[in-house]
């Protein structure tokens, strides 16, 4: 289960991948990529489709990233995560966040004890933008129904 521990110590990186960024502008993903770009991140789009997303070089797998990322944020289908953790693994990547707001998300049991597995730090679930300091009513307010429900990330022991 994530801690909050596990949210922070994902937050702390620098240098981070979103493996499922979308190519189409309005996409939720494109604007989860700005907004971590803003906030500092040097983040590294990956899509198989794509050349370029927001002027930054997409690039094709997380094996061929250069220089290597810190932490994978994936957002791509439940049924591709399996195959982008091994990815991860393969490229040596330590830190991965399997993004969800709702429904699966890139979250299934396979890829998380897969992370396990090979000693990858993961956060089951949850949005990034939960978590940001000053973040949109919007995403405060499903932090706050997360935690009324108790599906919240619980403080480490």
């Amino acid at each position: 289960m994530t801690s909050i521990r596990d949210v922070q110590d994902f937050l702390a990186l620098n240098r981070i991948a979103m493996v499922g960024v979308s190519r189409h502008e309005p996409d939720f993903s494109r604007h989860l990529f700005r907004e971590m770009c803003s906030r500092g991140y040097d983040m590294v789009p990956v899509n198989l489709a794509a050349e370029k997303i927001d002027g930054k070089e997409c690039f094709q797998n997380l094996q061929v990233v250069k220089p290597p990322v810190e932490g994978a944020l994936i957002m791509a289908p439940f049924y591709e995560t399996v195959r982008v953790v091994q990815d991860c693994v393969e490229a040596g990547i330590r830190n991965v966040w399997l993004y969800r707001a709702s429904g699966a998300g890139a979250v299934s049991s396979q890829a998380i004890a897969l992370c396990r597995k090979h000693g990858i730090h993961v956060v089951e679930g949850h949005c990034p933008f939960m978590f940001f300091p000053a973040t949109g009513f919007i995403h405060r307010a499903h932090g706050l129904w997360l935690k009324l429900g108790k599906h919240y990330p619980a403080k480490a022991a």
